[in-house]
């Protein structure tokens, strides 16, 4: 019971990313802040301060390859987005490095969504939510961004066991309340072909914010 929490009792959340440069982005529930590791000095400097996300953006992170192991609502997601029907209305930019924190980062300072969903081969998602999932919606949500499983918010989720694995949907608000209305409107019917047009056009009409994802 001690670890077996949801991700609303998190304090701190945090991740460092090895680059040209090495970046430690921490959040302590009070907003985002970057800082950037000094070799010469052996010291970080506190380089970016109260870290925001857009609330909207044209980066779709998402392991395509997959695409035909993803259910009916991401798939008439991504259609959506590269269609140019998606609620931001930019012209959607593909960016996937398939390492959890490089494709989180690059949305968390430009906007748009990162996507892990579940597959037919990991029907309850693959990501784990206590150290993988829920750390970075905290991080994302301090950052004026939301987290979603397609069903609610993930910091909501009580996990069962340690590695409890859930589907990932974390960005730019607009983006992922986005792909929260096609859960609404596809989820149900995945045996249901014959109002697909129907359903992805009124999803696409009611791209707004739901109640459950706002933190």
């Amino acid at each position: 019971s001690t670890f077996l929490q949801d991700g609303s009792r998190l304090v701190a959340a945090g991740y460092c990313l090895f680059s040209a440069t090495t970046v430690l982005v921490l959040s302590l529930g009070s907003g985002v802040d970057g800082f950037t590791l000094d070799p010469d000095q052996g010291k970080f400097l506190h380089t970016l301060r109260d870290m925001r996300i857009p609330s909207s953006g044209a980066i779709y992170s998402v392991n395509e390859a997959n695409y035909r192991e993803f259910d009916k609502p991401v798939q008439a997601y991504l259609n959506s987005v590269k269609e140019h029907k998606s609620a931001s209305h930019l012209k959607p930019q593909a960016r996937y490095v398939g390492a959890l924190v490089a494709d989180v980062h690059n949305v968390l300072i430009n906007g748009g969504i990162y996507a892990y969903p579940a597959t037919l081969s990991n029907p309850t998602g693959k990501l784990r939510l206590l150290y993988e999932c829920a750390p970075m919606a905290f991080i994302v949500e301090q950052a004026g961004g939301a987290a979603s499983t397609g069903s609610g918010r993930i910091m909501d989720v009580m996990p069962t066991e340690i590695h409890h694995r859930v589907p990932l949907f974390l960005g730019s608000t607009d983006n992922v309340f986005g792909l929260d209305q096609f859960y609404k409107y596809h989820g149900d019917d995945d045996d249901d072909d014959d109002d697909d047009d129907i359903d992805e056009d009124e999803a696409q009409r009611q791209q707004l914010p739901s109640d459950n994802l706002h933190p």
